[in-house]
């Protein structure tokens, strides 16, 4: 063991710092979180407004998910099935 872990005020200083950093993280996450809700909601609205205004169905779901899926390949969240939900999340269904 170092002097400097035995050090007066360094076991305070550490627990300090990791606090901080997990209070950082968990604000990050939390901000994350909530724009990625909005996101979803977003699309929700977007694929809801296309629906009524262009009369375009449900197979705009299955395709809309595959242009997704494609060009944002290993992201999951763009699923047809993840669509649908999001869709319904704006109606509250």
């Amino acid at each position: 063991m170092s002097s400097l872990t035995t050090a007066s005020g360094y076991t305070s200083f550490l627990k300090d710092i990791k606090s901080r950093i997990r209070s950082a993280q968990y604000q990050a996450l939390r901000a994350a979180n909530k724009e990625l809700v909005g996101l979803y909601w977003d699309i929700g609205k977007s694929i809801h407004e296309k629906q009524q205004t262009e009369g375009w169905g449900k197979a705009v779901i299955q395709t809309l998910a595959a242009d997704l899926q494609s060009e944002f390949p290993g992201q999951s969240g763009f699923s047809a099935t993840n669509l649908w939900y999001m869709r319904q999340f704006l109606r509250g269904v």
